[in-house]
């Protein structure tokens, strides 16, 4: 291996540390700090202009295996999903932007986002709102969207439960909207069930309504839970979207995808409507 080769697969390896270093790849167990600080003194993060990560902003990076593409812009991106959140275990790491890791703070990561990004996130169960600065990369369990900050993920009131169903809308500075609640809404407004959240487990997608027919029929075969076809009219033209659920709750929805990996379902995601 020549001089320069080395430099560029170090460089490589060096990103890739860089992009793990927090984002939900240790496998010790994490947890909330001992002393509990309140909340509602702690402001949402504000939007600003600031320049790209460095390291935190490739093209494309893989972890365990599969694929992750880093997107050109934040620019009008919503999703909706499972958040989990992270603790005191990596409390004080590197994140992948090469910022510190502060629970306190309202920070989060994101798998493909750019670093930094600004969004709000919604819980779906109790309409809650924060505003968190993106600045990690993570995590890297299949069936999560974004992974918050102990701090913002007490004020979604998704620590107790480790995961909650919630919306991400990204957040371009210079044109925010107040939506999010102020400590003082938060101590008069009582929480109000969405109720519209509903989980269910999308096993692919296919062009073909006879292609996602067989797939159906296949799934019956080992499962006794709903399955659906869902037409969707996508760019490319209309999608046939197989469906199993509504899902009970993550915990189930996560053991479902573990068996369709095992019978060869590789790409099954939790989606919400």
């Amino acid at each position: 291996m020549s001089y320069s080769s080395f430099l560029s697969r170090t460089g490589l390896i060096a990103v890739y540390l860089l992009l793990i270093s927090c984002g939900g790849v240790i496998t010790e167990k994490d947890s909330a700090p001992t002393k509990v600080p309140d909340v509602s003194q702690i402001p949402d993060a504000v939007p600003k202009y600031e320049p790209r990560s460095k390291y935190g902003n490739p093209a494309q990076y893989e972890v365990f295996g599969k694929r992750y593409y880093t997107l050109t812009s934040a620019e009008g991106y919503r999703e909706k999903g499972i958040a989990s959140w992270y603790g005191t275990k990596f409390h004080g790491r590197r994140t992948s932007s090469g910022e510190t890791y502060d629970m306190y703070e309202m920070t989060a990561a994101h798998k493909t986002l750019p670093l930094p990004s600004y969004a709000e996130v919604t819980n779906l169960e109790n309409g809650r709102k924060v505003i968190v600065k993106v600045n990690d990369r993570g995590p890297f369990h299949g069936n999560r969207l974004i992974d918050l900050s102990y701090s913002a993920a007490t004020k979604l009131g998704i620590v107790a439960k480790g995961t909650g169903l919630v919306e991400v809308r990204t957040i371009t500075p210079g044109k925010l909207q107040k939506t999010a609640l102020s400590p003082e809404a938060e101590k008069t407004t009582p929480e109000k069930p969405v109720g519209s959240a509903l989980m269910f487990l999308q096993v692919g997608a296919f062009s073909s309504r006879s292609r996602a027919e067989q797939v159906k029929n296949r799934l019956q075969q080992d499962f006794t839970d709903n399955i659906i076809i869902e037409p969707f009219e996508a760019v490319q033209g209309t999608l046939y979207r197989v469906r199993m659920g509504p899902v009970a709750d993550v915990a189930y929805g996560d053991n479902l995808s573990e068996k369709l990996f095992d019978i060869g379902f590789r790409d099954s995601h939790i989606v919400i409507e």
